[in-house]
């Protein structure tokens, strides 16, 4: 609890053995000034604590008492202002909150007023209600369906965890999106690793090339595959492992990636990879190419046969990357369908990558 600095005045007062008529006469205030001061009924302007400063501690020391005292003040002012709207999103956010516990960015064990004003301050929003109306400055790939619907709080506070995760990083160099191009090579040569290896090897390999990358838990409300934004000092990239499935992982990353090379990432957009449009059509199609050189998958899938495994793996060794992708691809074209070589099909399972 902060005392009004009214109560350090008179401590000041009793400590130098002063009246208050004495210390009116040397900083050339009226004593009722003073008395109202030490009675907590008046606040303490920035040209009284320079003259306070003069007789007893610097003026930084009064401003500092009196913004303390303010501040707690707001707070309780903002507890009592607090009303059922915003109580009622701590239950829409129920779902994401033990991981931000977990991660220790909000304290548990208080009531739920105090848990809005720590979600307030998390999420740098005034009031949780304003949440739907705020423009998310960050690019971000979802999938929407019949039976997949986006909850705003969650999705809000999903995108803000993608910032917490990666703000301790930092990038080696600006972004470069030249030599981003020329780790395509070195990226496809882990796809075969398991999946806290990849996230390690991503990191880096990134990290190369001006950008912030960090595999994220996803969370039900929250259909995101992937989430870009730019900063001042950074470019972030997070990707989930939403589906498990490492072919999905892989084409998610790779179409992530196009944005960024085709410099989508500049714009604010919601990339549903149920809706297509010019720009998504322009990230499948590099996600595909450079996953799978399309003329030598155009002469595999016409000159030789497709559905045999044989076939499948010479093809992917040729391609440098693991069967799977090239399995997800023959897949998704309906030359295979998806209950076919399920045995060679790799999913990722989240683990709190670091």
């Amino acid at each position: 609890m902060c005392d009004h600095p009214g109560f350090y005045l008179r401590k000041k007062l009793e400590e130098s053995d002063m009246s208050q008529k004495e210390l009116s006469s040397r900083i050339g205030v009226s004593e009722k000034l003073i008395s109202l001061v030490i009675g907590g009924d008046r606040n303490i302007s920035a040209s009284l604590a320079r003259k306070l400063g003069y007789v007893f501690k610097d003026a930084k020391f009064w401003l500092d008492k009196q913004a303390a005292y303010d501040i707690e003040q707001q707070k309780k002012a903002e507890e009592n202002d607090i009303n059922k709207s915003e109580i009622d999103i701590l239950k829409e956010l129920k779902i994401i909150t033990p991981y931000i516990l977990e991660k220790n960015w909000i304290h548990n064990n208080c009531s739920d007023i105090e848990k809005v004003l720590q979600y307030r301050e998390f999420l740098q929003v005034s009031n949780l209600t304003l949440i739907p109306q705020v423009a998310y400055n960050a690019a971000y790939r979802a999938q929407v369906t019949e039976n997949i619907n986006i909850n705003p709080y969650v999705l809000f506070t999903w995108q803000r965890i993608c910032e917490k995760e990666t703000e301790q990083f930092n990038s080696d160099s600006s972004l470069n999106i030249n030599k981003l191009k020329q780790l395509i090579p070195k990226i496809k040569s882990i796809m075969s690793l398991d999946i806290n290896a990849i996230s390690k090897n991503l990191e880096q390999i990134f990290k190369e090339c001006g950008i912030v990358f960090k595999i994220v838990r996803n969370f039900r409300g929250a259909p995101v595959q992937g989430f870009i934004k730019a900063l001042s000092d950074k470019l972030i990239l997070c990707i989930t492992l939403r589906g498990k499935n490492a072919d999905r992982f892989w084409f998610t990353l790779f179409h992530e990636i196009a944005h960024i090379v085709n410099g989508d990432y500049k714009k604010r957009f919601v990339d549903f990879d149920s809706v297509n449009n010019v720009q998504e059509e322009k990230a499948d199609k590099w996600a595909r190419d450079n996953l799978l050189d399309p003329a030598e998958y155009k002469s595999f899938i016409f000159e030789s046969e497709p559905t045999d495994l044989k076939n499948i793996s010479e093809f992917a060794k040729k391609n440098n990357v693991p069967a799977f992708i090239v399995i997800g691809r023959l897949q998704k074209d309906k030359y295979l369908d998806y209950s076919d070589f399920q045995n060679q099909m790799c999913q990722y399972e989240f683990k709190d990558i670091n």
